[in-house]
């Protein structure tokens, strides 16, 4: 029987979610600002969680309908039959996502709608579930436009970017699966040469080396710890199938691969190769310590892909205005024949670096509006 699913997705990423849909069966597929709703089978959602490079996570929709006023809201969530979607003694914690709704407090209304799951549980049993915002084992979402409700249960548990490889971790990192979308979207393809010369915690060059092997993203978690392994209607044996084949899938792969990864400080080194260890991938890798603007390029033709600082105090500000320009220098001389991107919110960067950026492509890192920036660099004037 078929349900109905949405799936976040970072903003400027809905095609490849789209592309990631239709390869585990999905039907009915409608991209939308952020995500995509979907029409399958559990099967269906089980898969996504495994698969997907791409979504943010995977949220079943339980209930939706018109709504004017909190009380609307508090009788639609008590219109869903919870206890026969969950036990009483699983700790739960709402969410509240609105977009141009008249509602004044989404705190109130996120109240209301716990007090309605517990209504219905105390109606049924005699007892209520406990709240738990650390560690929620069941999460139920709610999503208001001006004049729809529709209440989803969410079937991932903790993001589906937290892969559950990275236990060294740097701060503002690009997350997993936006990583795993950029690639894909600079043309990258297993076999292709990458270097990440500021690799920060390594993120790129896990994403890449998972694609390379045809690691499915959900095997580096425990098996346990989606959110559908939560819910009563839980198929154990379709879902120990299920990563079964997934696990068969995985090529053994070369020696190494052609993937480099290097940055200037020693600590992003050491926790590069930290992850990579964790994931089993530090054999297959390359990382070293070095400064992009004096290293080599690896190969005599490749792509390079790099998430720079951008400034946001004066003084940083000042300190890339004149690293850009040595940035587009160091390209020309050691990459030639290089393919070069560039994600970054500095919108100065393309004119700083003095090179013509030939494609521009807008994406969002959270809330934060950003340009993937295209440099392909030949021998000669480029500039």
């Amino acid at each position: 029987m078929n349900e109905r699913f949405f799936a976040p997705c970072p903003r400027g990423l809905e095609p490849l979610l789209v592309e990631d849909l239709e390869a585990v069966g999905a039907q009915a597929i409608r991209a939308l600002p952020g995500g995509a709703q979907f029409a399958g089978s559990w099967e269906t959602c089980y898969r996504t969680n495994l698969q997907s490079r791409i979504a943010s996570r995977v949220l079943w929709r339980v209930a939706h309908g018109s709504y004017r006023n909190e009380e609307d809201v508090y009788r639609l969530a008590e219109s869903v039959d919870w206890p026969s979607l969950f036990g009483v003694d699983e700790r739960l914690r709402v969410y509240v996502t609105a977009v141009k709704s008249p509602l004044k407090s989404l705190e109130f209304i996120t109240l209301r709608v716990k007090d309605a799951i517990c209504d219905r549980f105390r109606a049924a049993c005699g007892e209520r579930p406990s709240v738990d915002t650390a560690h929620p084992a069941v999460r139920p979402h709610l999503f208001l436009t001006a004049d729809s409700a529709t209440v989803y249960l969410d079937t991932s548990g903790e993001p589906l970017w937290a892969r559950g490889h990275k236990i060294a971790k740097v701060a503002a990192p690009v997350k997993e699966n936006l990583a795993a979308g950029i690639l894909r979207l600079i043309g990258w393809r297993p076999g292709i040469p990458l270097l990440d010369p500021m690799c920060g915690s390594g993120t790129f060059l896990l994403e890449a080396a998972q694609a390379a092997l045809g690691d499915a993203p959900g095997l580096s978690r425990e098996a346990e710890e989606f959110g559908f392994c939560r819910l009563r209607n839980f198929d154990a044996e379709l879902w120990t199938r299920l990563r079964r084949e997934a696990a068969e899938r995985r090529e053994s792969g070369p020696a190494t691969l052609p993937i480099w990864g290097s940055d200037a400080s020693p600590d992003a080194v050491a926790r590069t190769r930290q992850n990579l260890a964790y994931a089993g991938l530090e054999d297959l890798v390359g990382v070293a310590q070095g400064d992009i603007l004096e290293i080599e390029a690896p190969a005599a033709a490749g792509i390079l892909i790099a998430n720079p600082p951008y400034g946001e105090r004066l003084g940083e500000i000042d300190e890339l205005a004149a690293f850009y320009p040595r940035l587009g220098d160091a390209l020309k001389r050691h990459f030639a024949g290089w393919d070069c991107w560039f994600f970054s919110a500095d919108t100065a960067l393309p004119k700083l670096i003095r090179l013509q950026a030939k494609r521009k492509i807008p994406l969002y890192n959270g809330a934060i509006d950003c340009r993937l920036y295209r440099f392909p660099i030949v021998e000669g004037g480029n500039r």
